[in-house]
Order: C-alpha cells, then structure tokens, then sequence
C-alpha cells in the first residue's frame, strides 16, 4: 500500500503522511481522498502552523483555567491534570455515523436484556449460550438484583461503547463501558472549545451538535423515576473531589440542573432516600450515582464505605428510588463477556451484529489459552477486571522481559486475561512538536437510554499523542480531539 500524502496542498498539510494507516481526516490510499472532508480540509490547510500551535496553547491554558482536569493517581501521588487536547479536529461523515448510531442502540438494547435475564430467569445461561461460571462468579454479579424489576427494563442508562477503525476502514467494538464511563464532559467542552478558537473553520460546515447532552440525560433520567413521582427530584450522587472524574461530576451536575450530592447529603428513612438541606428533608427519586456498586451502601456491600448511603439497596429493591447505572450492570462490561457480545445479540434481538467485536481468544478457555500462549508475540493480553489502559502487553511492541512475565501472569490466573489481534488502529492528523504527524485514535460514544436509546452524535476521540503507541487512555498519556459528525446532505 502506498503512503497517503495530499499533493494538492502546500500548507499545513504538505508534509503529512499517513504511513499507511487510515487516515480519519483524508482516508484510505486505495480508495482516494475523502471527498466529504475536502472542504474541511481546505480550511485547515489555510492555517498557519505557528498560529496553530499559539491557538492550541491558548485552547490548553483555558482548560486548565476552568479547572477541566482530571486525577491521575500514581504509587505515591495524586496528580491533577488537564487531558491534552488536539485542535485539529476528527471527522464522521453522515454515513458512518449512521453505522455507529445503529450499532450503538443494537448493542444498549441487547445488554439490557442480557441483564434483565440474567438476574430473572437465566435463560441464556441455561441454553449454554453464555457460561453459567462466567456470569455467577463474576466479581461484578450481584445476586441482590435477583428478581428486581427495574423501570422499562433499563439497566443500562448511560452507556459508552469504545470503537476503532482498522486499516480496512471499518469500525468494530473494542470494548462495552456499561458502569460509570467517564469522558462525556470533554465531548462538550472540547466542542466550546473550538467554537471559541475556530469559529471561521466551523462556520457553514454543517456539524452535528453536541450541547444539548445535559438535557438528554435528565430527560430519560426523569423518565425512568418509580412511578409514585409526578415531579422527580434527581440527583447526582459523586465520591467527592477527590475522585478521578469530579470535574465530570460537577459538569453533569450543573448541565442537568440537578444538585452534587455526596453520601452523606442521603439519609433512608422508611426506605425512602432524601437529601438533607437547610429547609429539612427532601425526597430523592432517582439517583445518577458515579461511584461502584461496593460503595453505594454500607448495609448491602462494602461495611467499611463512607462513600454511600445506609439503606440505600433497601430503598431501592422496594422501587422507591431508581439508580443510573442500576445495581450489577458490571457484568456486562466484563472483557470477557464481551467477548460473547454478538452471540447475546443474536440470542435476543435475532438480528447480526451491526458492529462486529474485535476477533477475541477467552484465556479462561483451553483453546483460546493455547492460542494465545503460542501467538503472544502477536497479541494484546488483556486483564479482564482492569481499566484504564493498566496491565496491557502488546506483544508486537513488548520486550522478551515483558512477554515471559505475561506468559507467567496468563498460566498463573489464566481467567483473568484475554487476548486480540494488534489492530491497526486508524489515525488522525495531530499537531506534534514535530509538525502535524499522524497519530492512532479510538471513539467512544455516548448513549443515553431512558425508554429509548439515544446516541449523542460525536463522541469522545482518544489519540494516543505519543508516536508510534495505541494506548489512548488518558491515564497512560493520551489526549482528545473534537468530533465532528457531519450532517447529512438529506438533513
């Protein structure tokens, strides 16, 4: 395959290469340019690079100014930190979008039958769809969901999906994020970003917006209330600042209009949860909690959390509070268990997959163990209970130290790992101290469901800023991007 270069530009652009990787903003070298990025391109192109990188600074002073950070947390530190960001933008055409958009709710509605199932009848289990051992002794598995209705069958209400685009220009589902995914503030705040820095290169190119996320959630929050609640009082329940993602927390707060509560603005009284305030007591009826099932109440799970609220569970198995995420939906988001993901897709819904998996070898299994074992130095070994980017090997990458520890991690506690081919991630055109440089990236979408899916239209892009690396977490170094979604011409 050839190099992609665009010769037809003698600015910004002149010098880049693809290195054979898909380009997000100017495509794939066998099948030309992009011709719904040309205009986009053009203006960019316009830009100088100096002004660029002066623009970015800018852009980067300001995030850190709002106090849009994020915590990194280290063996001896706690590190507040800006998440880097790129201003050259990456762009969706309508087209795929609609794939993703599609494939997103398939894959929501799927997971919230697999949950209702699982903690009801177990029918999937018991056809031998999905190994029984895998699901009952999963850490995130609670039996304390047994028999629970929940409203509309939604278990899942926010939901982000991590998605690449291999070298042949398709997207596959790298990873479900069905607990707490964090992320969805950066969307819009890189989007007010570029507004603000760029509004000549965003004028008249017609992008989807992205501003009106706070409103979605509320919307499908309030629709999943119990039924007792004409007016439901929602809130958000955070662990506090000192929480990795409390700059979210406070963001989705305020973009809902609904109070930051800790665990001890809460009190259960009579199996009914209320917020403690200055006028008394005030019924809660639906909680968007960002902290894990183990420290939602002391009475149900982790005795020694200070986090939660007592009582909490109680109130919640009786139907008098509703939580976002429900209680359990972490078995779902297990890496091995998504491994089974298009599987539970067919099992429920009858359909294909829309967006097929990233091919994956279950180490808990004979075949995939040896499969694995004898490939390592073409795989990433995974740890299925890990985030985050932490405890990856990338063997193509990895050194002969590195991959005889995997190997010894993987016959150790062989359940505990996963393993998939090196994909070739897409990239994106960076600004680098080196120029504008191509640089690997992922999407991670963000759905909403309330009665229905709905899929806010971007997403957040991940690259990975370092050259040559896949790891796009923010934890291991990576930084965003805005996303552009571009209208359909029909629209």
């Amino acid at each position: 395959m050839s190099t992609l270069v665009n010769k037809n530009l003698e600015n910004l652009f002149s010098d880049y290469q693809s290195n054979d990787f898909y380009c997000e903003l100017f495509g794939n070298s066998q099948k030309g340019l992009r011709p719904d990025t040309q205009a986009i391109i053009e203006r960019l192109s316009k830009l100088d690079p100096e002004r660029l990188r002066q623009r970015s600074q800018d852009a980067e002073r300001e995030l850190y100014n709002l106090g849009i950070t994020f915590t990194v947390y280290t063996q001896r530190d706690v590190i507040d930190r800006i998440l880097p960001f790129d201003v050259l933008p990456r762009v969706i055409d309508a087209a795929d979008w609609q794939k993703i958009e599609s494939g997103v709710t398939q894959r929501v509605r799927a997971i919230n039958h697999f949950l209702h199932d699982i903690y009801h009848e177990g029918k999937i289990l018991k056809d031998g769809i999905v190994p029984n051992e895998l699901i009952v002794g999963n850490p995130n598995y609670r039996p304390e969901m047994r028999g629970l209705q929940v409203p509309h069958g939604t278990y899942v209400h926010v939901s982000g999906i991590d998605i690449v685009r291999g070298d042949d220009g398709h997207f596959r589902v790298l990873e479900d994020n069905a607990r707490t995914p964090s992320g969805v503030s950066y969307v819009v705040e890189n989007r007010h970003l570029m507004q603000r820095a760029f509004p000549d290169l965003m004028e008249g190119t017609g992008i989807e917006p992205v501003s009106n996320y706070g409103q979605k959630l509320h919307e499908a929050l309030v629709e999943v209330a119990p039924a007792h609640a004409p007016h439901p009082h929602v809130v958000l329940l955070s662990p506090g600042s000192y929480n990795s993602a409390y700059f979210e927390h406070i963001f989705l707060a305020r973009e809902m209009g609904v109070s930051l509560v800790e665990g001890r603005d809460l009190v259960v009284e009579n199996s009914r949860v209320f917020m403690k305030t200055i006028r008394g007591l005030v019924p809660v009826d639906v909680i968007y909690r960002r902290l894990n099932d183990d420290f939602l109440d002391p009475l149900a799970f982790n005795s020694e959390s200070l986090l939660g609220c007592a009582g909490l569970m109680e109130a919640y198995a009786r139907g008098n509070v509703t939580l976002a995420n429900a209680v359990g939906t972490g078995v779902a988001d297990d890496k091995a268990v998504y491994a089974y993901m298009p599987r539970i897709i067919r099992y429920y819904l009858d359909e294909d997959p829309i967006l097929d998996n990233v091919e994956t070898h279950i180490c808990r299994e004979a075949e995939g163990l040896q499969y694995t074992l004898d490939h390592l130095d073409e795989l990433v070994v995974k740890p299925v209970g890990e985030a985050g980017g932490y405890g990856i090997t990338v063997g193509p990458k990895a050194s002969r130290e590195e991959l005889e520890s995997c190997r010894a991690s993987l016959l150790e506690k062989p359940d505990n790992y996963i393993s998939q081919p090196m994909i070739n991630l897409s990239v994106c055109p960076t600004l680098s101290d080196d120029g504008i440089m191509p640089r690997h990236v992922d999407l991670r979408p963000f759905a909403v469901t309330g009665k229905e899916t709905w899929v806010l239209p971007g997403g957040l892009t991940r690259v990975a800023l370092r050259p040559g690396s896949i790891i796009v977490n923010s934890s291991q170094g990576g930084g965003s991007k805005d996303t552009w979604v571009l209208r359909s011409s029909q629209g």
